[in-house]
């Protein structure tokens, strides 16, 4: 197998290291994994959600149905 070196921020180095820890397997083998997955479900799409995922839940004090009352929407972008 040969190596290759890349650079990652550090949410996802963090990411990488806890799944290899949770998993017992080598970071490497987290990463090989990710790839392969990516490379095997073309045309997937990152959502939104995908990319704030490490946000959701950190907020303290807001309305438990923020995200499915629509009253919170009312006279929003208006």
């Amino acid at each position: 197998m040969r190596t290759i070196s890349l650079k990652l921020p550090q949410r996802l180095i963090e990411q990488v290291e806890t799944r290899a820890k949770d998993r017992r397997i080598s970071k490497s083998e987290v990463i090989r994994e990710s790839l392969e997955t990516s490379f095997r479900t073309p045309g997937s799409k990152v959502t939104c959600f995908d990319l704030s995922a490490d946000l959701v839940g950190i907020f303290d004090g807001l309305p438990e149905d923020l995200a499915t009352d629509h009253k919170y929407m009312e006279g929003f972008g208006e």
